[in-house]
């Protein structure tokens, strides 16, 4: 097998070498998971295995950048909506780019580590992003540089800890917190080969990210399995952050999603990627009017899905209420327990009881996936009171 991966012939995305692995799955046409395993046989067990012991997860479609300089936290810090002014060395955060009205444009996950910010995100809008970026640096002291050699992992289960001490590493303590993985010029199957590991809030209370060199993709995957990880695929991931509400943007969102609307408000103590006390940024006033003036038009809900349906709704679809559209449709997933589940975008007004469809499918909202915030905000409490409420 080797060890290096191609790229796809038909597309421009890269082909992981793990596509090779026993019983690895080709995602269906279409996936926005093209290029990585989308199960190895069995994927409600390998769901399962995240639950109760360790599974590994092929990500390594992922975009990686790098932002190097002096000036690399001070500036990002005034072009995105994330509080990054301040982190330490071995500190991250969530962090996204939304456009002049407050539109969510991209979201990434940052990591500071040894003088490079590395940040890693979406496959399709890693390039768009990183463009974005670069044409913002103007006299700043920073360089922006994508990391195709470098590729992410993803270890999701209760004894993952216990898994990472057992290979040499030691294991972040906090959210976002960041250190490096042993390592050295030399691959083989023995260990692992250098890189950092981050602890994630999210999609399970153990999760962890790798980012190694991609060189040493494959022989990091067979140490991690050898370990006791279970291998699993892109499916594994999406039905467990489907369940813990974690939208995926360009899926789960359209191109008016803000981000108060999908639950990303919050600094990194509160696992958000939007700071509500920072400077000026792009998008920031829609940000700051809504948070305390209105509600979000919308809301990020679970839905559960008739799974004796004929059809199944896509990303994209309508949920209607009889016939009248009031959401849309995200990311749509089998969970090992939950059965066919959906994210979907729903106006703020649609009750948890309410009937609807999605592609002719009956489609029920969890109830426990609202999250009323019944509170007055700061601002329309003043307004209030000037007007003598």
């Amino acid at each position: 097998m080797a060890d290096t991966p191609q790229p796809d012939p038909e597309t421009t995305r890269v082909r992981s070498p793990l596509l090779d692995e026993p019983g690895a799955a080709t995602p269906y046409d279409e996936s926005p998971d093209a290029g990585v395993p989308w199960h190895f046989g069995d994927p409600f067990r390998e769901s399962r295995a995240a639950e109760r012991s360790a599974v590994v997860v092929d990500r390594s479609h992922r975009f990686v950048a790098t932002i190097t300089g002096p000036e690399r936290l001070t500036w990002l810090h005034t072009i995105s909506s994330q509080h990054i002014a301040n982190l330490r060395d071995g500190e991250g955060a969530e962090d996204l780019s939304l456009d002049l009205n407050g539109r969510i444009e991209h979201h990434f996950v940052l990591t500071d580590l040894d003088g490079t910010l590395w940040l890693d995100t979406e496959a399709e809008r890693g390039p768009a992003l990183l463009d974005f970026l670069s044409k913002m640096v103007f006299w700043s002291k920073v360089e922006t540089r994508a990391a195709p050699d470098h590729a992410v992992l993803s270890l999701i289960g209760p004894t993952t800890p216990q898994l990472l001490t057992e290979l040499g590493a030691t294991v972040p303590a906090a959210p976002y917190a960041a250190t490096a993985l042993p390592g050295g010029p030399e691959l083989s199957d023995s260990g692992l080969q250098g890189g950092f590991v981050r602890r994630m809030p999210w999609p399970a209370e153990q999760s962890f990210d790798l980012v190694i060199p991609r060189a040493a993709l494959a022989a990091t995957w067979r140490a991690l399995t050898a370990a006791g990880a279970t291998p699993a695929g892109s499916w594994t991931f999406e039905a467990l952050r489907v369940a813990a509400l974690r939208p995926r943007i360009g899926v789960d969102t359209d191109e008016r999603t803000i981000p108060h609307e999908v639950g990303l408000i919050g600094g990194p103590g509160e696992f958000g990627a939007v700071h509500l006390d920072k400077g000026c940024y792009r998008g920031q006033e829609t940000v700051a009017r809504v948070h305390n003036l209105g509600k979000p038009p919308r809301r990020l809900v679970l839905l559960h899905i008739d799974g004796s349906a004929d059809a199944r709704p896509v990303p994209g679809d309508d949920v209607l209420a009889g016939a009248r559209s009031v959401g849309r449709v995200g990311t749509v997933i089998d969970h090992h327990d939950d059965g066919p589940i959906a994210l979907a975008l729903v106006k703020r007004a649609v009750p948890a009881d309410a009937e609807l469809t999605a592609a002719g499918a009956a489609v029920s909202i969890d109830p426990e996936s609202i999250t009323d915030d019944d509170r007055v905000q700061a601002g329309r409490a003043a307004i209030d009171r000037l007007r003598g409420r």
